[in-house]
């Protein structure tokens, strides 16, 4: 009887957002159709890149790898949770669960550290403007690119594997839209402690070592534009980084309240809801933010635009 009482979970339940049928329908609109845009608004910057010679430097190679990282991360948990919208199950196995959890956090930590690669990138280019080509070749921008790729998948494998080692017998119902980690765990009928220090740990390492990277080469960008001389010159060096530092702002605002916290209990439903701007918001305002913000960008489409006309 013991025994039985201990069966291991196999199966989840997502509760997503509990409402009515309209509610299930409407909110499966307004996240399609945000789905949609994103991949279209960075499948274009990914296109104008690769088409554009003017486009060719490390600042827009970044940039292209950034936008191509959005689309995985938004569709690492976005098609699962339109599903579960128009379904009466919203199961999902515990393996699904384990790889989908991966994949949202290892795409998540590869955007820290490539939103920090092109904070140094934009560092050099402005403090060291003579010797940029240099300083930041084409071999030093792919070697920053694959590091980041590797690093972001590997930092997540330890939390992966101590999950994956723990015992769930019930309830099996998930307070979340796709398998996070904090209300996740929670259902475990085992000891979560040394999972949870793991990932505040781990967390705090990815997200506080790549903030202080980028805070730190923004202290040196803004001393450098405010030592220009002309209005017009400094208007120029900031513009070459404004997009970048917006991006910044609205990511790690979201993102450090959602992973550097003691507790994984605290504030579910508002996690939730923080959890809905950083995985479908955030990844389709940014390809507007570097189209509306960055001038060669905005160039290139107006030309295509009247071309197409």
């Amino acid at each position: 009887m013991q025994e039985e009482n201990h069966t291991r979970v196999r199966e989840f339940i997502l509760l997503g957002f509990p409402g009515s049928w309209y509610l299930q329908i409407s909110l499966f609109i307004l996240f399609l159709f945000t789905y949609i845009l994103t991949v279209a608004g960075n499948v274009t910057i990914i296109i104008l890149v690769k088409t554009n010679p003017r486009l060719q430097t490390p600042m827009y190679y970044f940039l292209c790898n950034f936008s191509f990282l959005e689309i995985w991360f938004t569709t690492a948990c976005v098609p699962k949770t339109l599903a579960n919208l128009l379904s009466q199950s919203k199961a999902i196995s515990f393996t699904g669960c384990l790889l989908q959890m991966y994949f949202v956090f290892s795409f998540g930590c590869i955007e820290y550290f490539l939103l920090a690669v092109m904070a140094y990138d934009r560092y050099l280019a402005i403090c060291f403007p003579l010797h940029y080509s240099i300083l930041m070749s084409p071999a030093l921008s792919t070697q920053l690119s694959l590091l980041s790729w590797v690093g972001g998948f590997l930092v997540i494998t330890v939390p992966a594997a101590l999950i994956a080692q723990l015992s769930f017998c019930g309830p099996n119902v998930i307070n979340h839209f796709f398998c996070d980690i904090s209300p996740w765990i929670i259902l475990s009928c085992t000891d979560t402690w040394l999972v949870e220090m793991v990932c505040f740990i781990m967390f705090a390492i990815v997200i506080l070592g790549s903030c202080m990277i980028t805070l730190v080469s923004y202290i040196y960008i803004i001393s450098t534009i405010l030592r220009i001389p002309s209005a017009k010159g400094r208007q120029r060096a900031f513009s070459t980084c404004s997009s970048h530092l917006t991006v910044v702002i609205i990511w790690y605002r979201s993102t450090i309240f959602l992973h550097v916290k003691p507790s994984i209990e605290a504030s579910l439903e508002l996690t939730k809801i923080v959890t809905i701007l950083n995985t479908i918001v955030t990844p389709l305002v940014n390809p507007f933010i570097y189209t509306l913000r960055n001038t060669e960008v905005k160039e290139i489409l107006k030309r295509a635009f009247h071309g197409g006309i």
